[in-house]
This record gives structure tokens, C-alpha cells and sequence, in this order.
């Protein structure tokens, strides 16, 4: 296997990466499989830096049996390049673990397997930078380049002597980070309260289990394997444990065959290509897309609610939807008190309790303090978000002649499938095309059997055919 090849003060980075999750590093391991052609006949020279100190894929969330909601085929390569050898299959292959995967017929493996797949991927993979804070991002109009400044640190986290990178484009992968209602932020702003986000679930699952009375909040998958969770590991009949929902039911995600496709290719184009004011309105009208809770999780609570009425009692566990936080506060001691209103109902109640979990979700991250240097030149939409395109490029003006791409930041203009693991690897491809203007890695033409609109789905993007773009110059 190649090393990376090296930037130099003449020959900058093609593509800096900034952030390692899985699709940056989606990204990453494309971006190495890239062949030299006549027409690219340079190596691809990209580098990825991330601020953590390795590659860990929700940590407080990897309970003992969770499972992608995607199957293993949604890894970082196989949907662009099944002959990569990054690719989940390849893996299970060093590990000297085909057979078993085989005989086991996972076609959903679990959060764990990932994770470990996902740090196999980033251990060896040239061209990661962990351990690497970016400060700032600039435009260098006399060298037509982006400068990347950087602050290494140290195992301790402390910073070391800054640096800096040039590079003729970047790619965010940021992520996102947990997002807390404004009622419940009270709860998480004292500090000292036994209130935790879904995040960090398993880094306080002894302390919440101690507690007399816990109370979920969220009705998405991680609420429900949370709830779960908890349950399994409380007594018979002292269980003491609330699960509140926004939502009017505990709803299955929608599964059908025809419901995914809209985590396809052509119905991310078509979306892109909706007038604003028409996407505002279908992305939160999708929600049971992609916030709903797997059946196979429904079920195991049910029948973990089931199986405790066995004996003749039912268990000590509220589930109730449709019910939002109007206020919560702290009460005597370390109680903590939650002021309840249902919305059908109309009516209001009180709830104390003694841990609260927020399966609340996240929100992407803001990119606006990152891109401070970059912000004259971004266009945005009507409500001030930044315009991408369907090459997931930030809409810059052509003051910036270097190109801005985004993963997973794009769901106002991409649509639901913006944070799927199904559509990295066609993510990925899509910019690695783009950034090197020719095709590495030929996208399919139709991806499902739905037609999206009454004209046709919009074309898929051809490098080399973009009149703004041309293949790379490293003659600079």
C-alpha cells in the first residue's frame, strides 16, 4: 500500500479535510484509492485533521446490541468502489472473520462493529492527522489558495507550536453536536443535576442506574434504546422509569422499500432541485424518515414490558407521548422537577424524578465560526443559510476560485439523506470528481425505481463538463 503523497511549499494539498468522522474519512479513503491517469497524472495529495485523539463513532452510544439502521453495505467505500480495500468486507477479511460474518447472516451488524471497522479504516489509512485543532480557515488571493491554520496537541490535550496548510480545497465534515431545548437547558446548565444527553449515555449509565426514579426524554432510536436499556438492567417491579415523547406516538421509522428511496441519489437531486420555500416545508414533514425507532426495537421493549407482567404485575414504567416540557428546574436536594403539559389534552401535571436522559437529538454544527475569514464571500438563502450546490460546493463568489465541499451540513438543501451512512460513499465519489474534474468514480445514472417528479430527475453531474471547473493544475 502507497504512502500519501506529500505537500511541499510548490505543490499544495489538493484537498484538506477538516474533521474525521465517517464521512471525512469516507472521503479519505476514496480520495487514497484515486489511480494516476494521463489525464490526472499526479497522486491526489490530501490531508484530514482532526481535534480528538482518534477516530471514536459515538462512544456513549454504543450499547451491547444496538445495530446500524443501514446495513454493512453502507460502509465508507463499497457504494462508490466495491474493490476498494477499505471496504467493511476487506476488514472482516484481516480479521480472519469472513466465515463467521457469513454464517451469522447480519446484514445490520452492530454500532460496536462499525466503530471498530471505522478505527481499523483510520489506523492505517495515510493522510489522518488526529490530535489537530483547526483555528482558522483564510482565502490567499495572491496564491489562489486556502490557508488551514492548525494547533497540534499533545496526549494531555495541551497545544503545541501552531502550523499551517495550503490547500486548493477543503472539505468540512464537522459533524454535529447534541442539541438541547431551550425549556431543559436549566437542567444541563446547573451542572451538578444527574442530567446527561443521549451522547453521553454509557459514560454515566452506573450513576443513572443508581438513581431512584430516571426519566427519558425523546422519542427517536437512541431514546428508545436507552429506555430499553435501562429497563433491562432495573428490578422487577421497582423499575421507577418515565419515557416522555414529543411526538403523538413511540413511531416505527419508515422501512418500506420505496420509503428508502429517499435515501437515494436521485431523490437527493431532485430535492436539491425544489424551490427553498418547498424544501422548509418537507424536511420536518419527513421526520418519521429518519427520527422514527426501528420495529425490531419496538418489539424488544414490548416484550421486555410483556415478560415483566408475567407474575401478575405490571411494571413500573410510564410511557407517554404527545407530551412536551413547558419548564424544568431543581426541587429539594437533587431532585429535579419537570412541569409537563400534553398537548392533545390540553391539561398540565408535574413530574419529579432523579436523572433525566435528553435523547434529544443534534443539530449540525455551526460552520460560521470556523469560516469567519471566508464569510464575505459565502451566499446564502432567505433565511441566511449558505447556498451549497449539487456538488455539495458552498455557493462562494468568484473572488474564491477554490472550492468549499460539505458533508452532512447540507440537509436544507440536500435533503433527509444529508446524515445517512447509505450516501457517504456517493458523497465522497461526487467530490472526489469534482475536485479532480475527471471521473475516478463513475456514478450510477438511476438509483431508484420511484420517478420524484413530473419531469425528469435532474442529470446527474459530469466532471470535466462544469464550466466553472477544469482537472487539477499542479502547475502552480
Amino acid at each position: 500500500m502507497t504512502d500519501q503523497p506529500t505537500a511541499t511549499p510548490d505543490r499544495p494539498h489538493d484537498l484538506i479535510g477538516i474533521g474525521i468522522g465517517p464521512f471525512n474519512l469516507s472521503l479519505a479513503a476514496l480520495a487514497h484509492g484515486i489511480p494516476t491517469t494521463q489525464e490526472h497524472p499526479h497522486p491526489l495529495t490530501a490531508a484530514f485533521y482532526e481535534q480528538n485523539p482518534a477516530f471514536h463513532w459515538h462512544p456513549g452510544l454504543l450499547i451491547d446490541g444496538a445495530t446500524l439502521q443501514v446495513p454493512f453495505l453502507a460502509d465508507l467505500v463499497t457504494l462508490a468502489d466495491p474493490t476498494s480495500p477499505w471496504s467493511f468486507l476487506n476488514h472482516l477479511r484481516t480479521q480472519d472473520r469472513l466465515y463467521p460474518f457469513y454464517f451469522a447472516e447480519r446484514f445490520h451488524i452492530e454500532r460496536t462493529e462499525y466503530d471498530a471497522y471505522c478505527r481499523w479504516v483510520s489506523r492505517q489509512l495515510p493522510g489522518l492527522h488526529f490530535g489537530h485543532q483547526v483555528d482558522a480557515i483564510r482565502w490567499n488571493t495572491d496564491r489562489a489558495l486556502f490557508e488551514v491554520d492548525f494547533t497540534p496537541l499533545d496526549p494531555q490535550g495541551d497545544a503545541e507550536a501552531p502550523g499551517r496548510s495550503h490547500t486548493r480545497h477543503i472539505a468540512l465534515g464537522v459533524g454535529t453536536e447534541p442539541f438541547i431545548p431551550e425549556p431543559l437547558r436549566p437542567l444541563t446548565d446547573a451542572g451538578t443535576l444527574p442530567v446527561i444527553h443521549s451522547a453521553d449515555y454509557l459514560h454515566h449509565r452506573k450513576e443513572l442506574l443508581d438513581a431512584e426514579h430516571i426519566t427519558v426524554i425523546g422519542s427517536g432510536q437512541s431514546g428508545a434504546e436507552i429506555f430499553l436499556d435501562l429497563l433491562r438492567a432495573r428490578p422487577h417491579g421497582a423499575e421507577k422509569i418515565h419515557w416522555l415523547a414529543r411526538t403523538q406516538a413511540f413511531a416505527p421509522m419508515e422501512y418500506s422499500k420505496l420509503g428508502l428511496e429517499h435515501f437515494t441519489p436521485d431523490y437527493t437531486r431532485y430535492f436539491h432541485a425544489l424551490p427553498e420555500a418547498v424544501r422548509d416545508t418537507l424536511v420536518p414533514a419527513q421526520w418519521q424518515l429518519h427520527k422514527g425507532i426501528d420495529t425490531d426495537t419496538i418489539t424488544a421493549i414490548h416484550h421486555e414490558l410483556y415478560r415483566r407482567t408475567l407474575h401478575g404485575h405490571w411494571p413500573d414504567a410510564t410511557l407517554t407521548p404527545g407530551v412536551t416540557v413547558r419548564t424544568a428546574g431543581r426541587i429539594a436536594g437533587n431532585r429535579i422537577e419537570l412541569h409537563l403539559e400534553h398537548t392533545q389534552q390540553a391539561t398540565r401535571t408535574r413530574l419529579s424524578t432523579d436523572a433525566v436522559v435528553l435523547a434529544t437529538g443534534y443539530h449540525e454544527r455551526p460552520l460560521d465560526t470556523l469560516l469567519t475569514g471566508i464569510a464575505p464571500h459565502i451566499r446564502r438563502d432567505a433565511s441566511h443559510r449558505p447556498r451549497i450546490d449539487e456538488t455539495f460546493r458552498l455557493d462562494l463568489d468568484p473572488a474564491v476560485t477554490g472550492h468549499i465541499y460539505v458533508q452532512n451540513a447540507e440537509r436544507h438543501t440536500h435533503g433527509v439523506g444529508a446524515p445517512d451512512l447509505g450516501l457517504a460513499a456517493w458523497r465522497s465519489a461526487t467530490i472526489l470528481n469534482d475536485v479532480t474534474g475527471t471521473t475516478p468514480y463513475p456514478l450510477p445514472r438511476r438509483t431508484a425505481f420511484t420517478t420524484f417528479g413530473l419531469t425528469p430527475h435532474p442529470a446527474p453531474h459530469i466532471p470535466g463538463q462544469h464550466t466553472a471547473r477544469t482537472p487539477l493544475d499542479h502547475s502552480r
